[in-house]
């Protein structure tokens, strides 16, 4: 299996003895060794994932990376985050997925309000199974812990992705004082419950709650 490690903050190093991971298209920075770039269609699911993330307008362009040696990946200078999974489920922005293992299965699903208050759409990407992948954050990310005990609420603006058994409720807090523009200053909110993980950036998309 390919070993993922972080060059600096902002670079992942890919050692790959044979292996092949699946990247965004064209965020090779550099290699050595002999690799093999081949690029795939609908995120790598074939034409379903294609007609679907069309669908869904959650577009994911990426490419194989196969061979021996060290591949390095990186797109605009974003800070990188790696994530080990076992065998359960990342839910993660197309555009915040940089790279993962190739055996890990992608996929969309419906995020509701919770999307659309995030400013990225209404379906979110999902990567599950069990090896590593590297999402990307404007700004260091950090990793929030939620128990049944500590629930976590986030600003929509500035959620990346989160893994586990979590379940997550939108919550607004507009009123008629908001619409007279005396509201609060965070009027949408996603309260997460259960046990997971949570990657924040310490900094906010554009939001419908950050016009409010």
């Amino acid at each position: 299996m390919a070993t993922f490690r972080l060059q600096g903050s902002k670079v992942l190093a890919v050692d790959m003895t044979g292996d092949a991971v699946k990247a965004k298209n064209g965020s090779m920075v550099a290699y050595d060794g002999q690799m093999a770039f081949k690029k795939l269609s609908g995120g790598g699911e074939g034409i379903r994932g294609m007609v679907t993330r069309r669908i869904t307008g959650e577009q994911m362009t990426v490419m194989e990376v196969k061979g021996q040696g060290t591949c390095y990946f990186a797109d605009r200078a974003s800070e990188i985050n790696l994530v080990n999974l076992h065998g359960d489920k990342l839910y993660v922005e197309a555009s915040n997925l940089l790279c993962t293992d190739a055996g890990l299965r992608t996929g969309t699903t419906f995020t509701g309000l919770r999307g659309g208050a995030s400013g990225n759409g209404l379906f979110t990407t999902t990567v599950e199974g069990t090896g590593q992948a590297a999402i990307m954050s404007d700004g260091a990310a950090v990793v929030l812990r939620v128990t049944p005990q500590y629930p976590l609420s986030v600003d929509p603006g500035a959620y990346i992705a989160h893994q586990g058994n979590l379940r997550q409720d939108f919550q607004s807090g507009v009123t008629f004082r908001t619409i007279l523009g005396e509201g609060g200053g965070e009027a949408f909110q996603i309260r997460f419950e259960g046990d997971g993980l949570v990657y924040v950036q310490p900094s906010e998309r554009n939001t419908i709650g950050g016009d409010v």
